[in-house]
């Protein structure tokens, strides 16, 4: 099946390491043109250096007035906009209920969930405008399971699965698609800091954490950056043109979390 984004238009939130890159990767060689915003400005360099028809600009994405100005300037290096992807996302505290800050539950839920709203928002007008187009929002396994000692995440990502439906059926008569991808856990430096903390919450040893969060997966090992962005590829292009309003799993077979 051959994936064809030639002349669509991209925004991707941080987009220039891990899963976001190799999305920005996926849109490009497919004929799309790519903006990013990221807040590590090596790798964004690196993006900007290796990835054909691609800018971006250093964001803080929690700062709401710098997410603007990116916003600005990524429509006008685009021209337009065919395809949103809210990538951005921070894990937040790992502990009790109790015991979770609330200055940490407000950057958890501003990052990986207000930023995906008012991204959105932003985007609407310029979807509209282009005759439709498709938004990516990033939940994840823990916005379908209980996750326990990671409740501001869980509940950011929960949130996604409810925005994301809602949004697609008030932008359905726009031709605006809206889903979101869910991840189990995605081989690379964040799932290697979340195995850390949680390791440490728990008195066991990484490698202990590690094989116990790939044993409750049907396949018994992590999902892959390239894996998340072939499906977010697959979404945004026609031969996604029917599918909104979805949660998609992919995860290996998640069974819960631990």
């Amino acid at each position: 099946m051959q994936l064809d984004l030639t002349g669509k238009r991209a925004l991707i939130t941080a987009g220039a390491g891990g899963l976001g890159r190799r999305t920005a990767e996926l849109f490009s060689n497919a004929g799309a043109k790519v903006f990013i915003c990221d807040i590590d400005q090596d790798q964004l360099e690196s993006a900007r250096d290796k990835i054909p028809n691609l800018d971006g600009m250093v964001t803080d994405v929690s700062d709401r007035d710098a997410l603007k100005t990116m916003f600005e300037t990524g429509l006008d290096y685009l021209g337009g906009l065919d395809i949103l992807v809210n990538n951005a996302g921070t894990a937040g505290p790992t502990g009790p209920v109790e015991g979770v800050d609330i200055n940490d539950w407000m950057a958890c839920i501003e990052i990986n969930l207000t930023c995906t709203f008012l991204m959105t928002q932003m985007a609407v007008p310029h979807l509209r405008e282009a005759g439709g187009g498709a938004i990516v929002n990033l939940s994840s396994a823990a916005g379908k399971f209980g996750f326990p000692m990671r409740s501001p995440y869980s509940a950011a990502k929960w949130g996604i699965v409810g925005f994301t439906r809602t949004v697609a059926m008030e932008l359905g008569p726009d031709k605006i698609r809206c889903n979101c991808v869910q991840p189990g856990p995605v081989e690379g430096d964040r799932i290697d800091r979340v195995i850390k903390a949680k390791a440490a919450a728990a008195n066991i040893s990484e490698n202990q954490m590690r094989s116990e969060m790939t044993s409750i997966a049907s396949l018994k090992e992590f999902v892959t950056a390239d894996d998340i962005a072939s499906m977010i590829l697959f979404l945004c292009s026609s031969a996604g043109k029917h599918i909104t309003g979805q949660s998609i799993s992919v995860d290996g077979g998640l069974e819960g979390l631990v």
